[in-house]
């Protein structure tokens, strides 16, 4: 364990101070939240590492604004990159890494072949709130090198059979029919003797984005888009109690959006500063989407002779579909020419199931420690195959995981509390023989033999933290935890440049091992609320895709640092009024020549710009509530001059009114019209077919009935 660097810049310590002088003696309690997301069930607030609930209110509030889900994570979350705007979520890193999603508990990341899809695997009319806890975490195994984001889905509530249904209308302000979008969604829960059932389904359809001039932005056909799209949702829950302390619940879920395949992009020009933009069209080969079924078995027992007992089995079927071309890389003679050229289109494919025990006990040695142990398997069958000639470009990949795991809380005295845990990952990988694409041979002609294997690995890792209550309304706060991931392994896998190589001769196969460190502070002393914390990550062996000078990204193993602060405060102004103000910053390095120094900046791929986003939120009558929300984006340099970041604001309003029966929203994003490129288009990519801008001004109309 490497000690901890306190490298926190001086207008954090004028944060933290700032608070502080307006807080008042009487202290304001929240209700507790207890998050799922925490084996050991930790309320937020309690916790030595960084921990955000993201409440369905303010879900609704985003929702009103825009359908764009990474936009609504980016919006919420501090140390989130901006959204790419598509159905891609590559580069939109977690405080510099990737974070692992989760729906229920269940992994909906694909570490083993990382298409970057995993954003859009379920609507957010389905869920109730989303849990987020910052930094590295091996609480729920392989990926969370960033963080975890979970979505926690809707349970059924009350003692009667309940409705809801809602639709709402989206269009650009510079008015095109093709722009407008739609949406509609329905549910319907309820309680039953012992059962309880849920049911909801959402159908959405998006139009062409435009930019502030009122040009259409560029479509991604490649990577795969929200605009342009149609997607639905199907979710079914049913529970039966036993008793009032245990119950067992299924859940499925089926999300699908796939694009309408309209429209042919024109690729910009990055000299003259011309956008990518779309143009009507009959594009090759099948449209782009994401399929995604995820089922869970959910038994939980409140008190299993005192102990607190969750089982859950799962499954996830995910299948995410990519546009093609007649690109060198798909070519059986990478030398043909005109109507020789293959055309292809890759598709991931990506089956898991897998199952956790949790059993937690409370109150032990005189109700001073908590005990949480358990243990999670995992198997996950992914390859990556060509749709048109059912080629392997990645091979099927078997990852097997077992993992047990000890967590402890100590209630050392009323205000100290430690926690410390160690989870044992033994992982093994198994490959059969395999012929890579011709084009990565010696001469083209032929792919490489590759002799297949079953690489183990095993790792044991290690967290700790404290938290100290200086007073009711005051907490400090420091944890060291360590993530578990993998490399991108089918990107390492289909790109062997050798014959006759070996996989258990890998090395770009190894485990990445993530230490995270991190100390903040905590104010909840009415009319503030504030936190702010101070975080370095640090990999012996990361994983930086980089781009190989064609467009396309390889995988570099090499050491990597990023450090970084976030800092959130709140002011209940009056009873209906509430102002906060969030900042966050993140910077990195690699060993880039291997030399043992870190002397390159890790660049916009994989960490996201500074940002300081401003909110009022407030409820002029018992009917009517507003928020309106900034954020600005300040510009960053790179060590490639050709990749530099102009910053920029952009601000949105919501409005939701109360009828007499149902409800009432509006929403404005962008409301200022800002003309800009999006940070990964700016800064992240250097293709002509990639430089899109972000969307202009955008209105959105709701309407929503509970009865």
């Amino acid at each position: 364990m490497r000690p901890l660097r306190f490298g926190v810049p001086v207008f954090l310590l004028s944060l933290i101070l700032a608070p502080l002088a307006m807080a008042e003696n009487d202290p304001h309690k929240l209700d507790a939240v207890t998050v799922t997301a925490s084996r050991s069930q930790g309320q937020v607030g309690k916790t030595p590492q960084k921990v955000t609930v993201i409440t369905r209110q303010e879900l609704e509030d985003q929702l009103a604004i825009t359908g764009d889900q990474a936009q609504v994570l980016s919006n919420l979350i501090p140390g989130y990159a901006p959204s790419r705007q598509k159905l891609s979520n590559a580069g939109e890193s977690f405080r510099g890494r990737n974070p692992l999603f989760l729906v229920d508990g269940v992994p909906q990341s694909n570490p083993l072949r990382d298409g970057s899809r995993d954003g859009y695997t379920i609507d957010l009319s389905m869920v109730e709130r989303i849990e987020v806890i910052h930094g590295a975490s091996a609480e729920h195994g392989l990926g969370a090198t960033g963080g975890i984001i979970n979505f926690v889905t809707r349970r059924p509530e009350g003692d009667r059979v309940r409705q809801h249904a809602g639709v709402s209308v989206s269009a650009p302000t510079d008015y095109e029919s093709d722009g407008l979008g739609y949406k509609a969604d329905y549910r319907v829960e309820g309680l039953h003797g012992k059962w309880d059932y849920l049911a909801g389904v959402t159908y959405q359809s998006r139009g062409l984005f435009y930019d502030a001039n009122g040009d259409a932005i560029g479509v991604d056909n490649t990577q795969g888009d929200i605009m342009d799209s149609e997607s639905h949702d199907v979710m079914v829950k049913v529970g039966y109690w036993f008793d009032d302390n245990q119950n067992l619940q299924l859940t499925v879920n089926r999300f699908f959006l796939e694009g309408n395949h309209d429209y042919l992009a024109v690729n910009g020009v990055r000299r003259n500063r011309t956008p990518t933009t779309s143009e009507k069209g009959d594009p090759e080969g099948k449209p782009t989407r994401n399929e995604v079924l995820t089922t869970s078995l959910n038994y939980h027992n409140l008190d299993l002779a005192g102990n607190d007992l969750q089982v859950q089995l799962y499954t996830q079927r995910f299948r995410a579909r990519y546009g093609g071309g007649t690109f060198d890389t798909f070519q059986v003679d990478p030398e043909a020419l005109g109507e020789d050229r293959i055309y292809d289109q890759s598709q991931n494919e990506s089956d898991k199931v897998g199952g956790k025990i949790t059993l937690n006990r409370d109150g032990l040695f005189n109700g001073r420690v908590k005990l949480t142990t358990g243990l999670d398997v995992l198997q996950d069958e992914t390859s990556q195959v060509l749709v048109h000639t059912d080629r392997e470009w990645v091979p099927e990949t078997r990852f097997q995981n077992i993992a047990p795991f000890l967590q402890g809380e100590w209630r050392v005295t009323d205000r100290l509390t430690a926690q410390a845990g160690v989870r044992y990952e033994y992982a093994k990988l198994d490959v059969d023989d395999f012929t890579t694409l011709a084009y990565y041979g010696d001469d083209h002609k032929q792919g490489n033999r590759v002799v297949g294997g079953d690489p183990s690995f095993d790792e044991t890792l290690l967290n700790g933290g404290l938290t100290y209550q200086i007073t009711e309304g005051l907490q400090l706060f420091a944890n060291y935890s360590e993530g578990f991931g993998m490399p991108d392994v089918g990107r390492v896998l289909r790109a062997i440049g050798d014959d006759g190589a070996r996989v258990d001769d890998f090395l770009d196969l190894r485990p990445i091992v993530t230490d995270n460190r991190e100390v903040g502070i905590r104010i909840n002393q009415h009319p503030v609320t504030f936190e702010a914390s101070y975080f370095e990550s640090d990999s012996d062996l990361g994983a930086r895709l980089a781009d190989n000078g064609s467009g396309f990204f390889e995988v570099k193993r090499e050491k990597t640092e990023i450090n970084g602060v976030e800092a959130q405060v709140g002011w209940q102004v009056e009873e209906n009024h509430h102002l906060s103000a969030s900042y966050a910053h993140t910077s990195g390095k690699y060993d880039g020549d291997d030399d043992g120094h870190l002397e390159s900046r890790l660049d916009a791929r994989n960490i996201a710009p500074d940002r300081l986003t401003l909110r009022w939120q407030a409820r002029w009558t018992s009917r009517l509530r507003s928020q309106v929300q900034g954020s600005h984006y300040f510009s960053r340099h790179f060590d490639d001059d050709n990749t530099n970041f102009d910053g920029y604001n952009l601000v949105d309003l919501s409005l939701v009114y109360q009828l007499p029966k149902g409800q009432l929203s509006g929403g404005i994003e962008n409301l200022f019209n800002e003309d800009y490129f999006t940070y990964y288009s700016q800064s992240a990519t250097n293709r002509e077919d990639q430089y899109f801008k972000g969307r202009g001004r955008v209105i959105t109309v709701g309407y929503s009935l509970d009865f």
